[in-house]
């Protein structure tokens, strides 16, 4: 289960100046590909275990964190839903710790505002109890709340039962990526942004990346190119056709100013583990913006964050994979019934009148978008885990769903361990 398929960011990320290492064509000990969370974030942490490695990160972006680690919702999550043991939970659990540690020593702020799970109606009870569960075998602070109590917490939100999960935060991942960035080229790194990667070629001593602005030379790669992930691997002839990078847009509407006093924090609904995606739920920024949303619609465009985006090769790309088809037939009612949602306004209004009853049409207006980097195998199943694969002197992250930017710093140090091992650094 994924706590939101992407978030209300709209401003322009960060901008870290890019560092020049030297001139195109720099021999480096590691690339890195991808100035996001993950790709930044293993940088750092290649360079603290390894202080002397030469790593560049490539980004062809102007700036960092120009796309997922950009368009996020925001908020540091807790562990709810996954797991207990799995690797997402010890992520989660141990990356919310590394995330609000290293927001405290690089002065960015953020905010625990803690989260309701709210179950509207008896038929979500079951779920509803197992979550519970689940969360306090997680190791959270998770309290059952009937509907007197959790109005002291959130006056507007009606149910019937609530969750109240107090470890969960906000932040800006924008200005998080900024900081990762100063970090890598303090520790002696490289962050060349405006570096589109064009093609990977096999060197005598590693790869040369053809870049927007020359070739760079790495004896060992990581690529964390997220929507571009699948992409990043066929050059280096890793991966076949098993699996394709599916975006999936998910909007937002933002509450206007007399009506953002509806939802004090965090406000999620009891998810159902037959459908890959949350659904509608509200969340107030560390800026104090409150937004609802997100729907989880097919994009057209893997990078285009309006409504109406389309990009021809990412359209047929998706198309033709046959995995497509088969998750269509799967989820074909649901899938139906979001795009309803994000087309037609009154319907999303009744999604949200579950949870706030006196939510009226002029309170809202359309939101940012953002687009979440599903993998998608050829057999139609949605990649709900981490896929980290390794092959040739190249480690590929092809699959990083949420909790990956709570997590980043834990990940990113688990993706270093494994360059450093494999590559033999």
């Amino acid at each position: 289960m994924t706590d939101d398929v992407t978030g209300p960011t709209v401003a322009e990320p960060a901008v870290a100046e890019p560092t020049v290492a030297g001139e195109a064509g720099d021999q480096f000990d590691v690339i890195v590909i991808g100035a996001g969370l993950l790709g930044l974030s293993t940088a750092m942490a290649l360079l603290a275990e390894r202080p002397a490695l030469r790593v560049a990160v490539l980004e062809k972006e102007p700036a960092v964190g120009a796309h997922q680690s950009g368009h996020n919702s925001g908020v540091i999550h807790a562990g709810l839903y996954y797991k207990p043991g799995s690797l997402k939970a010890r992520f989660c659990r141990e990356g919310r710790q590394a995330m609000t540690e290293f927001a405290d020593s690089h002065q960015i702020p953020y905010r625990v505002t803690g989260k309701l799970v709210v179950a509207t109606d008896e038929s979500e009870l079951a779920r509803f109890d197992d979550l519970a569960q689940r969360g306090r075998e997680n190791g959270l602070a998770v309290k059952e709340l009937g509907p007197e109590e959790f109005a002291e917490i959130e006056p507007g939100v009606r149910g019937i039962r609530a969750l109240h999960i107090p470890e969960s935060g906000v932040i800006d991942y924008r200005k998080v990526s900024a900081a990762y960035a100063d970090v890598v080229t303090s520790r002696g790194g490289a962050v060349l942004c405006g570096r589109g990667v064009r093609s990977l070629t096999r060197a005598r001593d590693g790869w040369t990346a053809e870049t927007d602005a020359g070739p760079i030379l790495g004896r060992a790669v990581v690529a964390c190119a997220g929507l571009q992930a699948d992409r990043i691997a066929a050059m280096t002839g890793h991966g076949g056709n098993e699996y394709r990078i599916v975006p999936f847009r998910g909007d937002y509407y933002t509450f206007r100013a007399h009506a953002s006093d509806y939802v004090r924090g965090l406000v999620y609904p009891v998810p159902d583990p037959a459908f890959p995606f949350l659904g509608v739920h509200f969340t107030r920024g560390i800026d104090g913006t409150l937004h609802a949303g997100p729907n989880a619609v097919p994009a057209l465009a893997r990078e285009g964050y309006g409504r109406m985006s389309v990009n021809g090769r990412d359209l047929l790309d998706t198309l033709r994979f046959p995995g497509l088809r088969k998750l269509a037939r799967s989820y074909a009612g649901t899938g139906a019934m979001e795009i309803w949602r994000d087309l037609v306004k009154p319907a999303f209004l009744a999604e949200m009148r579950r949870y706030l009853p006196a939510i009226r049409s002029r309170d809202v207006t359309f939101g940012p978008s953002g687009i979440r980097a599903q993998c998608l195998s050829r057999s139609g199943a949605l990649v709900d885990d981490f896929l980290i694969e390794e092959s040739d002197s190249v480690i590929h992250v092809l699959n990083a769903p949420s909790p990956a930017a709570t997590a980043s710093i834990v990940i990113g140090r688990h993706i270093a361990s494994r360059a450093v091992d494999h590559f033999a650094l």
